[in-house]
């Protein structure tokens, strides 16, 4: 089975203005961490980048646009981008898989109840094993639950989640590639 690590949306627009994501800098040292893993074993690092209009500064090419600074990133590691909540809508991420030859999935990044988890049921329905990264996730307080919340519950929601194929929650140190 091969494995990548998919990181979806730690822009600095989303991530260096305020208000911050949940745990805005332990989110990227455990992303961080989570590639150094994968690159142990040669897995790809694939970044998931969302654009859209200029009203919410993710405008390609604008500052907030781009990936996080603090990101393990190197130039090879393929970049997909998006314009809806689900990576694979309407992008080269099932291509790039398919490329190389990936079967199963470890997913981290931001917008928790938006980007991931919608990106992460589609990976499921598309037949691929898929592990979160408990610890590696976060979102912003929205207007009817703090990010903490959303967290613990889409962790409690994805570990329980019934799927062909196994979706698993787990905290960073016991992620294996």
């Amino acid at each position: 089975m091969t494995a990548a690590l998919l990181i979806v949306d730690v822009q600095a627009g989303l991530f260096c203005h305020p208000p911050l994501p949940r745990k805005a800098a332990e989110t990227i040292e455990q992303i961080n961490a989570l590639i150094g893993k994968a690159r142990i074993t040669g897995a790809p690092v694939i970044f998931i980048q969302h654009e859209s209009g200029p009203e919410d500064g993710l405008a390609r090419g604008s500052p907030g646009w781009a990936l996080h600074p603090d990101l393990a990133r190197l130039p090879h590691d393929r970049v997909v981008a998006k314009t809806a909540c689900d990576g694979f809508c309407e992008t080269a991420l099932k291509e790039a898989l398919d490329q190389l030859q990936v079967s199963a999935l470890v997913v981290a990044g931001y917008a928790t109840e938006f980007c991931l988890d919608t990106t992460l049921r589609r990976a499921a329905s598309e037949g691929y094993s898929v592990t979160v990264a408990a610890d590696a996730h976060t979102t912003k307080d929205r207007p009817v639950l703090k990010a903490a919340d959303i967290v613990a519950h889409n962790n409690w929601l994805w570990a329980n989640f019934i799927s062909p194929l196994p979706l698993r929650v787990l905290p960073v140190q016991d992620i294996v590639f």
